[in-house]
């Protein structure tokens, strides 16, 4: 029995170490960058810190400006509808006085016209216009009446005439004059406000092109400083990664507890695949991102935000293009039966591995997605998290993989 066992083991570490060599290749061991890339990166970071900032600054000065010509412009707009209300104002004042002026004309005519029939009678009749001669010339006493009516009333048109052709005339001309001279002002005084509002405008549009400038300024190096720091956080993650690589690759190398692996009881899985070599990388990609973001281990959750072992499995193959009904979520043990058996010296990155308490089926607790070079991503524990790991870090290694 211990000579079997002997050999169960010696052909185990024979297979493991076949393993590590063989899918060596098909590992893509992360970047390990050097401290001066790391502190050039920093460097670039806040030279486009800098810009930036100095450009938010210039951008804020041009916002406060053009705030300001903004106010100045309200301003000007404000004073020329004032300039234009008052023009209508004064044309309206003029056109008044000179409706005035047309009707004091018109009265002075009908003056002139009465002193002129006037003249005429009197010219007709002899001798002049008056009470006497209207007496000596009368047909009667009608008529006598009616002649001393009508001198009596072109004695009070011709004077009534008169006044009023003497204050009609004096005040339509004064009246003119000043209504004429007001709007004259106001034209000047609109035209001013006018010129004052165009320069106003013309300021705060020239203004509001230059913030858009430094706005497009700003929004380009904030896209670049982001950019610098994406560079600076990879380089790091980068590092540390390939720290973290090394210190479990050596690990593994060393791992003389093989017995961890249960011996080939020859369970069955599936005698077909459904995925290809891509989808298996974008699966492995996957898994690296969500431990790479720290993302914490819930029981039961399969996503975005948290996951447990086989929740990080199937999240990891659905992003990368299987979907139901030929991938669906199942526990770590059922995974095992719905893979294809892959012995370990014949593991490729993205194939599955899964641990059993006692090397049966039912009793798998634990699955993870390999990496390549002996590694495993996995969602560990609820006091672990998601981890980078050996494959020999969780005991009870089944003797096959599984890929999907």
């Amino acid at each position: 029995m211990r000579k079997s066992r002997g050999l169960v083991l010696l052909l185990s570490t024979a297979v493991l170490l076949s393993s590590s060599a063989t899918s060596y290749a098909f590992y893509d061991k992360t970047p390990k960058p050097t401290k001066a890339q790391i502190d050039a990166a920093k460097a670039a970071e806040l030279a486009k810190q800098q810009a930036a900032n100095a450009a938010a600054s210039k951008l804020n000065s041009a916002k406060s400006t053009l705030r300001q010509l903004t106010a100045a412009s309200d301003a000007a707009t404000a004073k020329y509808h004032v300039a234009q209300r008052n023009l209508q104002a004064a044309t309206i004042t003029a056109n008044n006085a000179a409706q005035h002026s047309r009707e004091a004309q018109a009265a002075v005519a009908a003056a002139n016209a009465t002193i002129g029939r006037m003249a005429t009678n009197a010219y007709i009749m002899g001798s002049g216009f008056t009470d006497i001669e209207s007496l000596l010339h009368s047909n009667g006493p009608q008529d006598l009446i009616d002649r001393l009516s009508t001198l009596n009333q072109l004695g009070a048109s011709n004077s009534t005439a008169l006044k009023r052709y003497q204050s009609a005339a004096i005040i339509a001309k004064q009246a003119k004059i000043a209504a004429d001279s007001a709007k004259a002002a106001q034209v000047v005084a609109t035209q001013k406000v006018a010129a004052a509002k165009a320069i106003a405008d013309q300021a705060k549009a020239d203004q509001a092109k230059e913030v858009a400038r430094l706005s497009s300024i700003q929004s380009k190096l904030m896209a670049e400083l982001s950019k610098a720091r994406n560079i600076r956080l990879t380089l790091e993650q980068q590092l540390q990664l390939a720290q973290l690589e090394e210190a479990n690759a050596n690990i593994a190398a060393h791992t003389s507890g093989q017995f961890k692996v249960w011996p080939d009881k020859g369970f069955k899985g599936r005698s077909t695949t459904r995925s290809t070599d891509a989808i298996r990388t974008a699966a492995v990609a996957y898994a690296k991102k969500q431990v790479l973001a720290r993302k914490p281990y819930v029981w039961g959750a399969q996503g975005p935000n948290s996951y447990d072992c086989s929740g990080l499995v199937y999240a990891a193959y659905k992003s990368a293009g299987l979907g139901y009904p030929n991938w669906s979520r199942l526990n770590a043990a059922l995974y095992f039966v719905d893979t294809k058996r892959v012995p370990l010296s014949q593991l490729l990155p993205g194939d599955l591995l899964f641990y059993s308490y006692d090397g049966s089926v039912q009793n798998i607790h634990h699955i993870t997605i390999y990496a390549g070079n002996g590694m495993m991503w996995e969602a560990n524990s609820k006091r672990t998290g998601l981890i980078f790991s050996t494959m020999y870090s969780v005991k009870g290694l089944m003797p096959s993989g599984g890929r999907v």
